[in-house]
């Protein structure tokens, strides 16, 4: 019924870019917030931005200069953006819609939907 779904990881070098996606289905991408989250082994799992229904950006700031957010209403989408990108950017992000809160949060308890993952590799 709802669901995200991710796609666009892969294994880069350092100072490369990638472009990941969310798809979205059901309702969930017409709600009041939507966000990414990154999660490396042993490591509890971050956020890295959001972006609101009005297109209104916040990011981390690990990642605030070099990832960008943005979405495609029409066809369901929101992307990121991740450039510059370096070994501490490893680890698997997950796409997430807010349920919990009226207005985008940074916590994960907030999000009640979420994507499957996509991988990010980040080589010296």
């Amino acid at each position: 019924q709802v669901q995200l779904v991710e796609s666009g990881g892969g294994s880069v070098q350092s100072g490369g870019s990638l472009r990941l996606s969310c798809a979205t289905s059901g309702y969930t991408y017409s709600g009041p917030c939507m966000g990414w989250f990154r999660q490396a082994p042993g490591q509890e799992r971050e956020w890295v931005g959001s972006i609101d229904s009005d297109g209104l950006e916040m990011y981390a700031d690990s990642v605030k200069g070099r990832f960008t957010i943005s979405q495609d209403k029409a066809k369901r989408t929101m992307y990121l953006q991740l450039n510059s990108l370096n070994s501490e950017d490893t680890a698997m992000y997950y796409c997430a819609a807010a349920t919990g809160a009226p207005i985008c949060t940074a916590l994960a308890v907030d999000y009640g939907y979420w994507g499957q993952g996509t991988q990010v590799t980040v080589s010296s």
